[in-house]
């Protein structure tokens, strides 16, 4: 005979308190994950055609060589995420030597190529520590596509140039966010919804 162990707490005390839920399997069908990512896909390529080209002086050699290469760093324009280095995106879980620097970041799956995300960080080697939902955005992304055998490459890029002052860096990300319409950042749920938010 066992005996039973009396609660605490009432059942009205409980009410309203963290609870752990099943994971439930994402509702997306092969067909609209494809959709979803075709969508996205086509309208980034319209946005990557529209990047300005450099045009350099075919005679004036001085210009050439005193003018900057690198983006403008308050520009949005002049930025191209997918022409950055590609990292893993377990890059946190590495030991680093410092915290990192000031930086803006894209996740993107470059099986496509797709910009999934764009965030900004004051310390790069940290930024993923602990919680971060677009962890588990991708958790719940590259699970569906195991689900229907479909390929994908996630990675991120780091641009370190970013501003170091967190108010001209944060209205960056807010107009790189506008421009891409990154699927998994808050301000472009209503373009894309939202299948891979999950519990």
């Amino acid at each position: 005979m066992t005996e039973h162990q009396p609660s605490l707490f009432s059942a009205a005390e409980l009410s309203g308190c963290y609870t752990v839920t099943p994971k439930t399997e994402l509702e997306i069908s092969r067909s609209a994950l494809s959709a979803w990512k075709q969508r996205i896909f086509e309208y980034q390529q319209q946005v990557k055609q529209q990047l300005p080209m450099q045009q350099g002086s075919l005679f004036d050699w001085s210009d050439q060589l005193t003018s900057n290469p690198e983006p403008d760093v308050t520009d949005p324009d002049s930025l191209d995420p997918f022409g950055l280095p590609q990292q893993n995106t377990e890059f946190w879980r590495w030991k680093a030597e410092d915290a990192g620097v000031a930086a803006l970041y894209f996740v993107i799956d470059y099986e496509w190529p797709i910009l999934l995300y764009v965030g900004e960080t004051v310390k790069s080697n940290q930024r993923w520590k602990g919680e971060h939902d677009c962890k588990r955005y991708l958790l719940n992304y590259r699970q569906s596509h195991y689900q229907y055998q479909l390929q994908s490459m996630l990675g991120i890029a780091f641009w370190s140039q970013a501003p170091v002052q967190t108010r001209p860096r944060q209205k960056l990300e807010s107009a790189l966010i506008h421009k891409w319409r990154s699927p998994f950042n808050k301000e472009n749920w209503q373009f894309w919804g939202t299948p891979f938010i999950g519990e």
